[in-house]
């Protein structure tokens, strides 16, 4: 959706009437305006403006000092939007969101996407934007955690989170499930099709939730109040679309799984095909019963039974948080032992246990080490250019990093700089592990970008991989898995055909072994330890990587 006009209207609008708390800027550089003793005149400035507007100043970039649309090219808009930032920062403050235009600018270069300038120019367009800077400092990762939900078609996951972001109840249709389906085919037949994110949060006297979840703002405006952050990864129930429930559980760097299971369905067959990536992959996990609203008493204790079976066929331990209580449940999650709650998102029962389980539950997610982020989404934003999204996996990344990019289709990797990195529509300077981040990338093209992907710091050895060896487990098959079985491997972002060669010849149902796991069409980066699932019909099993073979 391209911005609201009205709103550089406003914007011009309100430095003509106001002036305090907006100022109007042709283009910020690095040599100019971070020079020795500018710096700090400016981030004074900055600072008043945002005393004089109660907090907020806007920055009107690309205009001239009496707000002529002059607009300036994608690179310049770029340095302009990091030297802003840096000011911010500063002068203790941070940009929360901006919001770009195209407008007839004259004979110009133009960025080519790549960092570099378009040697025929571009005759017409040109870049404005409208910056929002906010007084205070940005959350701590310690403080945010990420939550994966997985679960039955219809066994109310979006609804749920939909209810818990906004405490909404929902309309008993399904209502609060539009918060966080984004594509149009979604809402009309009311099944999500693709991963989609919701976020809330909580300060010292609760819970911080959206007014509404559509509005970029009103994301930004979360992370900024919420002393602690819980960002939500929306799954796919539809069987379908399993493989995009495998990404969402596999390539992201979560904390925890919420299980979804309806109380007027049950445990089904893809109630327990989640349960086994969520349990493969060692998250631990939460159970949520949902719907109680539509059932009586005694089918609510028929379905905790149902679950209970079905956690203690995979070795897990039930742990019912209405008999035992929070703090038990806080104390005992892990890879063994499950909570279930009991939930309704239309009268909000067991709402406010999940609330509470959210805050005080501690991270797990982050890695220490060197930064690395699988690449699970890419998008090209007009003024910014190419940007990588995904879940930092490992170590953090600031604004200004260089980084290399890859591996591309011939093995080898680019060198990009990071422009900028935004969390839920909000702009921060640095990002750690954990973090569900979109990355300004500057060297690259957003074309050149895919799925599965990693960016690593500069002076990184990379070295992918077009096979290595794994120890696997196989959970259902028809028949043996012999050499060259060719299922989809899911590890980390990648979703790449592989074949398989086990050690002993074959594999049978419920054996586990070693094999070497050869991709299809391209190498990877791939390292020991990691997991994965893998899936061929409604076949599946789930590795460990154990060795990489370098070609």
């Amino acid at each position: 959706m391209s911005p609201d006009r009205a709103v550089l209207q406003r914007a011009l609008d309100r430095g003509e009437e106001e002036g305090g708390s907006v100022e109007f800027k042709e283009r910020l550089t690095e040599e100019l305006h971070l020079s020795e003793g500018r710096l700090e005149s400016l981030a004074a400035q900055l600072r008043h403006r945002v005393l004089s507007g109660e907090g907020e100043a806007t920055y009107v970039v690309g205009v001239t000092d009496d707000g002529g649309l002059a607009g300036i090219s994608p690179a310049e808009f770029s340095e302009s939007m990091d030297v802003l930032s840096l000011l911010a920062d500063e002068a203790g403050a941070h940009i929360e969101a901006v919001q770009t235009w195209g407008v007839d600018s004259g004979t110009r270069e133009a960025d080519d996407g790549t960092g570099g300038a378009d040697s025929e120019g571009d005759a017409t367009q040109g870049i404005v934007g409208v910056a929002t800077v906010r007084e205070g400092a940005v959350l701590e990762d310690d403080d945010h955690i990420v939550v994966g939900t997985a679960g039955h078609v219809d066994h109310g996951k979006s609804t749920l989170v939909g209810s818990l972001v906004t405490g909404e109840a929902d309309d008993g249709e399904g209502g609060t499930r539009g918060f966080l389906d984004v594509q149009p085919h979604e809402v009309e037949r009311g099944l999500s099709a693709d991963l989609s994110y919701g976020v809330y949060g909580f300060d010292d006297e609760g819970p911080v939730r959206m007014d509404n979840p559509h509005r970029k703002t009103d994301r930004a405006r979360i992370v900024e109040e919420s002393d602690r952050l819980v960002s939500f990864v929306d799954t796919v129930g539809h069987e379908p679309w399993l493989r995009t429930t495998i990404r969402g559980l596999v390539g992201q760097k979560l904390d925890y799984g919420l299980l979804t299971v309806a109380a007027d369905d049950g445990v089904t067959a893809t109630t327990r095909e989640h349960l086994g990536i969520l349990l493969a992959t060692e998250l631990p996990t939460i159970v949520a019963l949902t719907k109680t609203d539509l059932v009586t008493d005694e089918r609510v204790s028929e379905v905790e039974r149902e679950v209970e079976r079905a956690l203690r066929e995979v070795d897990k331990t039930p742990l019912r948080v209405e008999r035992h209580g929070v703090d038990a449940a806080i104390e005992e999650i892990s890879e063994t032992v499950v909570p279930v709650v009991t939930t309704s998102a239309v009268t909000g029962c067991g709402l406010d246990t999940l609330d509470e389980m959210f805050e005080r539950l501690p991270k797990t997610g982050g890695e220490v080490g060197e930064f690395r982020m699988y690449i699970d989404r890419t998008y090209n934003v007009q003024g910014v250019g190419a940007v990588a999204s995904g879940t930092v996996k490992s170590g953090e990344v600031e604004a200004g990093d260089e980084l290399l990019l890859g591996p591309m289709q011939d093995g080898g990797f680019r060198e990009v700089d990071v422009r900028s990195i935004e969390m839920h529509y909000h702009r921060v300077d640095e990002a750690k592990a954990g973090r569900i981040v979109g990355i300004a990338l500057k060297g690259v093209r957003e074309a050149d970008i895919e799925r599965g992907m990693v960016l690593l710091p500069r002076d990184a050895d990379p070295d992918p991989v077009r096979e290595f060896e794994a120890e696997v487990m196989v959970l259902n098959h028809p028949t043996r898995i012999g050499d060259g079985y060719e299922p989809v491997v899911h590890l980390e972002t990648v979703s790449e055909a592989a074949k398989f060669y086990p050690e002993d010849g074959q594999l049978l149902p419920g054996d586990a072994g070693t094999t070497r796991v050869r991709f299809k069409f391209r190498s990877y980066l791939v390292e020991e330890g990691q997991k994965f699932v893998f899936r061929e019909g409604r076949s599946k099993g789930v590795g460990t990587v154990t060795d990489v073979r370098t070609d």
